[in-house]
């Protein structure tokens, strides 16, 4: 699941009269993601990109000096600069204003009775009641879309909900069916490009492109269909809440397998020695699972409606194979004839108790012995990637260093060549992104092991 923390759009900062923050110059519109403060010369090594970078331009005391600084801060990716006047310069420099309205930065002057630690909170607590409207809008379009899927006319219902909800353009593919406004040519072409990668067999569970001055992404619903999104903007909710319309769609559009394979299967589910082999050979993949979500919905995004809902797990057997679904953990067999399911539904038990002894979405079947046995290593690299998706490049190698060091400061910058405030800042970035305390031992041995396997 995608973080759901929006970012602050500067003119909403520029509101908080509290702050008397002055725009100079450069678009006000720009998105912040953060803050950082520095003296440097040259910041941009320690920028991650979508910062407000605050400054008193202890460094721009010789002329000419403007443009190079600005140009620097600008390829880094910074949102944009906030320059506060007194001690170092009484007004803000000559010629700096001109050379971010050049380069496209925005200039914002902050004035001498704000401290930066001031706007630095005044950013968090923005993106606070950003997350906190995009959570909810998220609750209510979840609850929609279950209100429309339970319609009489359940996946028109479905697709107009989501279209509301996204403020765009849905379509399934390959039937055509959508809702919603309109999408310019160059971006419904793109998006059929898209759909029909999604759509084919192998093909991945969800792609994204932007054309035509739209948003596109596309999600697999199963072999050959997909459900594909076209908006003008994309908020951070929007890929959890397709996402669910996406598995309500899988569920209402399956193909049900037919009432005679329905029955065999189940009695294997349960155990039956008596059960007839089913008329398709599979290969067939038994399934435990434990969550707190609806388990016909599970079984729709596993393609199956083959299921035991009963007790604390939800037991499956289904022909296509299973990936990792939000709001549960799932415990999956090796791939097996019909005659094979009760010892496969005996794998998929013992793989959902790995799956959740290593808080891991999914876990399979694995013969082999020792460590190995105990965590595959294809499920070991999806919990790893799953768990560090949010982090980037940089923020990893910094977490990785940090965790290597013991949790040193000191050692962790030497090794990076960064001061230990940069380290402390992407910690906590990393902290505040992962949604977990790096203090907690058990946490910290999480994600070695995740960076261990994400590197290698």
């Amino acid at each position: 699941m995608e973080p759901l923390t929006p970012p602050v759009l500067l003119d909403r900062l520029l509101g908080e009269r509290a702050l008397g923050l002055r725009h100079l110059a450069g678009p006000a519109t720009a998105e912040v993601h953060g803050v950082h403060a520095s003296e440097m010369a040259d910041p941009s090594p320690y920028l991650l990109g979508g910062e407000l970078l605050l400054t008193a331009g202890a460094e721009l005391t010789g002329a000419g000096q403007a443009a190079a600084y600005v140009g620097r801060l600008a390829r880094a990716g910074a949102a944009a600069l906030g320059f506060g006047v007194t001690p170092v310069h009484e007004v803000v420099p000559a010629g700096l204003a001109e050379a971010c309205e050049e380069a496209g930065l925005p200039l914002v002057e902050v004035p001498p009775g704000t401290p930066f630690t001031a706007v630095a909170r005044g950013v968090g607590r923005l993106m606070a009641e950003a997350r906190t409207r995009e959570l909810r809008r998220v609750t209510e379009a979840q609850q929609a879309l279950a209100a429309a899927a339970a319609r009489p006319d359940p996946v028109p219902a479905v697709l107009s909900r989501l279209a509301a909800g996204l403020g765009g353009h849905v379509v399934l593919w390959p039937d055509g069916r959508a809702a919603g406004g309109f999408s310019p040519a160059a971006a419904a072409s793109a998006l059929e490009a898209l759909l029909a990668q999604v759509g084919r067999a192998g093909g991945p569970a969800t792609a994204t492109d932007q054309a035509g001055g739209r948003h596109l992404a596309a999600y697999a619903l199963g072999p050959g269909a997909a459900l594909g999104t076209a908006t003008a903007a994309r908020a951070a909710g929007d890929h959890t809440v397709a996402s669910v319309a996406a598995v309500l769609l899988t569920l209402l559009t399956a193909d049900r397998p037919t009432g005679t394979e329905a029955a065999a299967l189940a009695r294997l589910l349960l155990g039956d020695p008596a059960a007839q082999a089913l008329d398709r050979p599979g290969p067939w993949y038994a399934v435990h699972a434990r969550g707190g979500g609806d388990p016909r919905a599970l079984a729709g995004a596993l393609g199956t409606v083959l299921l035991d809902p009963r007790g604390p797990v939800v037991r499956l057997v289904t022909d296509r194979e299973p990936d990792a679904q939000p709001g549960w953990r799932l415990g999956v067999s090796a791939p097996a004839a019909p005659d094979a399911l009760a010892a496969a539904d005996a794998q998929a038990g013992r793989a959902l108790q790995r799956a959740e002894a290593a808080r891991a979405p999914l876990a399979r079947h694995a013969a082999d012995a020792g460590f190995a046995g105990l965590v595959g290593e294809a499920e070991a690299r999806a919990h790893a990637e799953a768990l560090l998706g949010p982090l980037s490049p940089a923020l990893r190698a910094t977490l990785r260093a940090w965790l290597a060091h013991h949790g040193s400061w000191d050692r962790t910058a030497v090794a990076l060549g960064v001061h230990r405030n940069t380290v402390r800042q992407r910690v906590a970035r990393c902290a505040a992104l992962l949604d977990r305390d790096p203090d907690d031992p058990e946490v910290r041995m999480e994600l070695w092991f995740a960076l261990r396997r994400a590197d290698g």
